[in-house]
């Protein structure tokens, strides 16, 4: 058997060209997804909006939105390709949020997770997030309450040495592993996903 070639990931700005990919993704990820519209839109016509794809060779893994405003990088949408969870893409593409966020000078990053969403609660906790309120009946769908969670100054020196501290670990592992076969919405490992509400302002 030949062996494969090491998958090769790259995050880079969303472009119009990765919509279809992306709001596949969408779908495929959240109860109540933004319409197809709504991320042209974003790109288009949204100045406080940077919008990030991760990719492995033309495939769009995972996707990620922030709207700088003043000194805050608010983590408007994250999500990761379902057949593609549990390999690390979350963590490169939160580290290029991140990354983004420090950049452009926000003094910090904000994000709103459901209660419920255990796995990106424990992802964002790990990248220094830390509860600081609750939004109740917060999503539409369901009015399940949403956590409000933020990080340490980004520029401060315990964020910055957990920052690194990760991204040494996540340079020296292993690329991921391509799945090996599709798998259905609902066998799909529990994902890493945020989403900002209301969405009415976005469509």
């Amino acid at each position: 058997m030949v062996a494969r070639p090491p998958l090769r990931l790259r995050v880079e700005a969303m472009r119009l060209e990765d919509l279809p990919a992306v709001h596949a993704i969408e779908q495929a990820s959240f109860s109540t997804p933004w319409p197809p519209h709504a991320y042209r839109t974003e790109l288009e016509k949204n100045r406080l909006a940077h919008y990030l794809v991760v990719r492995a060779g033309d495939e769009v893994l995972g996707y990620a939105g922030v709207w700088l405003m003043v000194d805050e990088a608010h983590i408007t949408t994250f999500a990761v390709d379902p057949r593609w969870r549990r390999r690390g893409i979350g963590e490169r593409l939160l580290l290029a949020v991140l990354d983004l966020a420090r950049v452009q000078r926000a003094r910090e990053a904000t994000l709103e997770v459901r209660l419920s969403n255990i796995a990106a609660r424990r992802l964002y906790e790990k990248y220094g997030f830390r509860p600081v309120g609750l939004r109740p009946n917060y999503y539409t769908d369901d009015r399940e309450d949403a956590l409000i969670m933020t990080t340490e100054a980004l520029e401060g020196r315990a964020m910055r040495e957990r920052i690194e501290r990760l991204r040494a670990a996540i340079d020296e592992a292993p690329p991921p592993e391509p799945p090996s076969g599709l798998q259905a919405a609902d066998e799909a490992p529990a994902g890493v996903a945020a989403r900002r509400e209301p969405r009415q302002a976005r469509s």
